[in-house]
């Protein structure tokens, strides 16, 4: 059994994974009479105190949905913007990641970005890639449903038989390969559903809804995700008495 890790007051068991689909920073600008960048700008805050918060508690991993396949269709400007903020907080954070020993990985293709922002995520996956306390891993261009076709046709190509297609071998070529599934999914905002992030990792994930707007998600709001999370009990097919 895993061991429980100190949080607040008492011992209670912590997720190991925990990700977060970080949304409504645009309702949150608008709100408040700004432009949506603005808000992005508030929300790339926020995440910072997030992975903070998360390395103090010992959480191993943490996902942040930072940008998904469909956000393509938003505006050129806005899309820019996000690329600008990335890159920024990227490299404003590296050495704060490395004194923390986070290590950065990426879910996503990253292909079709440009040839900048590719530049600064590689060299920072390089500058981190020792570190072992913690993995943040951005879900950059990500689907879920992409991922898992890419991950079906790269056992096509690589031979793998059929009697040996398993959920344990299908696994080894997600991005999340040799990470475990997050624990704890949340979503800010209000929003109820997963957008298609990680859908096969999500099977048995605890789903936390809340209707704070991402930048207003802060280290106390994540305290109170996880103490739901504590309160909650998982059976994973077991009845309650067997678990």
């Amino acid at each position: 059994m895993r061991k429980k890790r100190k949080f607040w007051k008492s011992n209670i068991m912590m997720p190991r994974h925990i990700a977060v689909i970080m949304d409504g920073n645009g309702r949150w600008a608008q709100a408040r009479g700004l432009s949506r960048s603005e808000g992005h700008r508030a929300g790339t805050e926020a995440a910072r105190n997030i992975v903070t918060r998360c390395r103090e508690l010992g959480i191993e991993h943490l996902t942040l949905y930072t940008f998904s396949k469909e956000n393509w269709a938003r505006p050129k400007d806005e899309i820019s913007t996000l690329f600008d903020l990335l890159t920024v907080f990227l490299k404003k954070e590296l050495s704060s990641l490395r004194e923390q020993d986070i290590r950065l990985k990426v879910l996503g293709e990253l292909s079709e970005f440009p040839f900048g922002v590719k530049q600064v995520v590689a060299h920072t996956i390089k500058k981190t890639e020792n570190c072992k306390s913690m993995t943040l891993n951005l879900a950059l261009n990500y689907s879920g449903r992409d991922e898992l076709v890419r991950a079906c046709k790269k056992m096509i190509t690589e031979g793998v038989s059929e009697d040996d297609i398993t959920e344990e071998s299908l696994s080894k070529y997600l991005y999340t390969a040799g990470q475990p599934d997050p624990d704890l999914i949340i979503r800010t905002s209000g929003e109820q559903r997963l957008s298609n992030y990680l859908l096969y990792q999500a099977a048995y994930s605890e789903l936390y809804f809340t209707d704070i707007y991402w930048p207003d998600f802060t280290p106390a709001e994540l305290d109170k995700a996880l103490a739901d999370f504590a309160g909650r009990q998982r059976r994973f097919g077991k009845t309650g008495e067997q678990v």
